[in-house]
Order: C-alpha cells, then structure tokens, then sequence
C-alpha cells in the first residue's frame, strides 16, 4: 500500500525549491494490532527495500510504515541527487544542520502516526539517516516542538536509531534543561541506539510492543 506524494520545501543550502516525497510502503499486522512503528531508510534508499525485510519479522501484532525521502541534491555528496530526509554535509559537530529539511520530515512523519487508533503504541525508527531523523523526531518528542517552534504531536513509546547520529546536537542538553518538562519526557522516552551487528533488537523491539500491557 502506498499514500500519496507530500510536498516539501528543500533546505537553505538548495534554495527555495519543491521537492516530493516518494511511495509509502506499509506492512499490516498479522495478528492483533498492538503497535505501530514509522522504519526510515537510509541515505539513497527507499522504503520498499526496509517494507519487505520488516515483512519477514516475527513481530505479527506491529504495523510497519515504510515511507521514501523526496530525492534531492545532498551537499554530503557533492550535490549529486538521491533521496535524502534532509540535506547533509560534513558529518561532524560544526556542520550546519538543514533545519527546514529536519522538520518538515519529522512533520510528514508524525502526520502518519497522527491518525492511528488511540490504543495503539506508536514508535519511530531508523537506519543511517533515517536513525538520525528518527533522533530528531524524539528531540521535538521531548522538547514539545519542531525546531521552528510549532507543537511537536506525537507521544513516542519507543525510537531506534541503527549506525546514525544526532542532527542538532549542539545546544541540546541546555535546551533540555531549562525545561523541567522536556526534561520528564527526555527522560522517560525509551531510546535504542546500536551500532554494528545487535541481535537483540527484534526481540526488544517485540518485548516493547507485542506483548499485552496495562500501561
């Protein structure tokens, strides 16, 4: 299944351009549906690669959301296009953060969990780029807003972030901590960070959500 295209304005570093985020791939639950998880793919990927892995799991009462980044010019790689949840350069901690491109995936994100049931958990995840967009989606979970100060509308009950970092990293913790509620909410949000080969992440990931809860 698929949702229709979402327009996007790119990032400062490729001007006031429209770009189009591509098809979305959803995996039903095959058994009862207790939770649902948005899978972001990596830089030059897209959603149907991730769909058709998640599709195998043992993880029958978890709905996978498997969406594609518009294709767009990547300074990170010389301009050249592919798709891209925002523009990157240089992976380091003085590189400039795409702020535009950062929230208005994290919005085209959060506009699928936005019209799950009520009783389902809802998690965001990622590998590569889409770990740190994942990243970023749970800083304006925790702060309460996007980076341009709109209200931020999901309660994650989990992110995962596979071999990614975290854009906007520099001023975060003073952020955090000149607000005593983004600091509960950064606290209590549940964060799975792995790098190189984990096998306990399935397994964690059904102990989160596919068992019944009273919470």
């Amino acid at each position: 299944m698929s949702y229709s295209h979402y327009t996007m304005a790119s990032g400062s570093r490729t001007g006031r351009r429209t770009f189009e985020f591509g098809r979305t791939y959803v995996v039903r639950p095959k058994g009862k549906h207790q939770a649902t998880i948005v899978w972001l793919h990596g830089l030059g990927d897209n959603g149907s690669s991730w769909s058709q892995l998640l599709e195998s799991l043992p993880l029958p009462n978890v709905k996978w959301i498997c969406p594609t980044a518009p294709t767009r010019p990547v300074a990170l790689l010389g301009g050249f296009p592919c798709t891209a949840w925002f523009d990157a350069g240089e992976l380091s901690e003085e590189s400039p953060d795409d702020w535009e491109g950062l929230d208005t995936s994290a919005a085209h994100i959060a506009n699928f969990l936005s019209t799950e049931p009520s009783d389902v958990k809802v998690g965001i995840g990622g590998f590569s780029m889409g770990a740190a967009m994942a990243l970023y989606s749970a800083t304006a979970c925790a702060l309460g807003r996007y980076g341009n100060g709109i209200p931020y509308p999901i309660n994650h009950r989990a992110v995962v972030g596979l071999s990614g970092w975290l854009p906007g990293s520099r001023g975060l913790r003073n952020k955090i901590q000149v607000s005593h509620e983004a600091a509960r909410r950064a606290a209590s949000l549940p964060i799975l960070l792995s790098h190189g080969t984990c096998n306990y992440l399935f397994p964690c990931l059904s102990m989160t959500y596919c068992k019944n809860s009273t919470q």
